[in-house]
């Protein structure tokens, strides 16, 4: 069963990811495939260091992520350029992770995937789609707690995301992590993995 995860920037995605992962669930993160790509020595530095120039680099030769961010919320267009760039390398390494993680016998397979509903390319490729939702105040509070983060920056993200009536019209299931415990959360979380976890 191959399931996609999504969710809105501090939703609590990645919390359930690592509640799935724990239920024995394989989790294919996007969001950690581009980070390899696009740390030093990621495979795709060189073409990012040729499109964006030395200025978008770090001193480790990866991705300044802070620059990025600033660059594409003045510059729409540096954001396709940069997925344009990324799209195509993250799309092979999830296809080989699945590969693998199908080859290894893993009857749950997860695709934790931020822009899930955005790409527009998930929907056909997965049997299910979890989407963990909460208000966008909580978002903007959750976000902009994080370091490095301002609230402005938060709600820059959150507007360019889809918004939570669309996601919530995409998802088979939905988690609505508002005001739950940890245990609470992971409680819903694993009853859901039991209920799509293939017969053995």
């Amino acid at each position: 069963m191959k399931i996609g995860l999504t969710g809105g920037i501090g939703s609590g995605k990645s919390t359930v990811a690592n509640f799935l992962r724990e239920a024995g669930a394989a989790v294919i993160d996007t969001d950690a495939i581009a980070r390899q790509l696009s740390g030093p020595g990621g495979a795709a530095m060189p073409a990012i260091a040729t499109e964006f120039g030395p200025a978008m680099l770090t001193t480790e030769g990866a991705l300044n992520r802070v620059a990025m961010r600033d660059l594409a919320f003045s510059d729409p267009s540096a954001k396709q350029r940069l997925e344009a760039v990324l799209h195509p390398l993250i799309g092979a390494q999830t296809l080989a992770e699945s590969a693998a993680a199908e080859q290894a016998g893993a009857r749950l397979i997860i695709f934790d995937v931020p822009l899930l509903v955005e790409s527009g390319r998930w929907r056909h490729r997965v049997a299910r789609v979890l989407v963990v939702d909460c208000t966008e105040q909580t978002q903007l509070d959750r976000v902009a707690a994080r370091p490095g983060w301002t609230l402005a920056a938060a709600a820059a993200v959150l507007a360019a995301q889809a918004s939570r009536a669309q996601r919530r019209a995409s998802a088979d299931a939905i988690i609505y992590n508002e005001g739950l415990s940890l245990a609470a959360l992971k409680a819903q979380v694993l009853h859901l993995a039991d209920r799509w976890h293939p017969a053995k």
